[in-house]
């Protein structure tokens, strides 16, 4: 029913899907969406484990202590190596997995991973004090929050104690060394994770935005269709019983629908650019003329203070559909319709004499109109009127329009 127009980019650059969805509030979903898209492009990315590992180097001067023999007992310090690398490789793997991270054998590998460090810094000193700041490091990537603090705090009182019994005041190096790797790794990571956790956010607005746009165009276009296709199917009724006997007034009746096809396509164009604003008086007129021309006698009334546009677009709505349904399901001899509002608040009443039913499919008829009236904050009630017959009720809170009072 209605063309979208496809737009082409250059061969050299890559194409980018966007929902097929109408109206303003889908090209903005649309734009959201090709935000999303090219998110992994920005200057900052995520980092992984393997951001971390070049940190290692720190360890090259005890593996050369050991490789020239400068370390005693070179086996246990080729083990501890050995250990320690393992364990770091680890843990910077882990601490980028939110589960594999807050798991307890995560927790216990740094813990090991810490008697490691302390056990060759202890025995060796020296190059080997150079794993309290890789130590930092992997605290920070796996710790969050105030655990965070305390453990980091206890890492860096102990590579104090430590680097300063063998190095004495030059170990101040180490100790800052350790606690800036802590903070600073932590701090870039969960930098990393909020940036992530905003990436998400951003997708599923733009999916409910596209979800928002299509249920308002299903039933605006169920509004709308339903609505012209029974006046034409009526009037197309009238036009067939009276052209056997009075061919100027079928013919009447066929300029009608000829009119209310061509007001049914401007509304759906409207309707699909998102920018269609019903109006209650128009509405009104309408469904006074299909009603009559259904053969069901019409009573309209009016009165009270001038509508704001989104009350006003609301109940044309709502007048829409009921006499739709009245036409449609009720077999009413006659319908009365009532505008009652004031300073605060609009109330609009319709009732039947028929033995018509409110829809009930999720989305349409007046369950979708329920939904459009709590969303402003009114209320929609219907249900068999007493005696015989069906009354929709609809209210609405009203916001100050300019003008004074005026009833017709």
């Amino acid at each position: 029913m209605v063309d979208m127009q496809q737009q082409t980019t250059k061969q050299s650059a890559p194409a980018v899907r966007t929902p097929r969805v109408f109206g303003a509030g889908a090209r903005k979903a649309a734009r959201a969406e090709q935000c999303r898209d090219g998110a992994g492009a920005g200057p900052i990315g995520t980092p992984g484990g393997f951001a971390l590992l070049p940190w290692l180097l720190l360890g090259m001067g005890s593996i050369s202590n050991v490789i020239k023999g400068e370390t005693p007992d070179p086996w246990i310090g080729v083990v501890g190596l050995l250990a320690f690398n393992s364990l770091y490789v680890s843990l910077v793997f882990l601490a980028f997995d939110r589960r594999a991270r807050e798991s307890v054998a995560t927790r216990w590998c740094l813990a090991a991973l810490g008697l490691v460090t302390f056990a060759l810094a202890a025995a060796y000193g020296g190059n080997w004090l150079l794993f309290f700041p890789l130590l930092g490091l992997a605290t920070g990537a796996v710790l969050r929050g105030r655990p965070l603090g305390r453990v980091l705090f206890a890492v860096t009182a102990t590579a104090a104690a430590v680097a300063g019994y063998h190095e004495g005041w030059d170990a101040v190096g180490v100790v800052y060394g350790t606690l800036v790797s802590g903070a600073v790794t932590a701090a870039i990571l969960a930098l990393s994770e909020t940036v992530r956790e905003l990436r998400d956010t951003r997708q599923e607005l733009a999916r409910a935005a596209v979800d928002q746009e299509r249920l308002r165009f299903s039933r605006d276009l169920h509004d709308l269709l339903g609505h012209t296709l029974s006046v034409i199917v009526v009037k197309s009724e009238v036009a067939r019983r009276i052209a056997p006997r009075d061919i100027d007034a079928a013919l009447v009746q066929v300029r009608d629908i000829e009119s209310v096809g061509r007001q049914a396509l401007t509304e759906i164009r409207e309707a699909v650019t998102g920018y269609r604003e019903a109006s209650l008086a128009a509405e009104l007129d309408r469904a006074r003329g299909a009603l009559t021309a259904a053969g069901i006698e019409s009573v309209v009334r009016q009165s009270g203070p001038p509508l704001p546009p989104q009350a006003a677009a609301l109940l044309g709505w709502v007048v829409r559909e009921c006499a739709t349904n009245v036409i449609r399901h009720s077999g009413a001899a006659t319908c009365e319709i009532e505008v009652r509002g004031s300073a605060e608040r609009v109330r609009l009443v319709i009732n039947d004499d028929g033995t018509g039913v409110a829809s009930t499919l999720p989305g349409s008829g007046l369950t979708g109109l329920t939904e459009r009236l709590a969303a402003a904050g009114g209320v929609l009630d219907s249900g068999s009127a007493p005696g015989r017959g069906f009354r929709v009720t609809a209210e609405l809170p009203v916001e100050p329009a300019d003008g004074g009072e005026e009833s017709r």
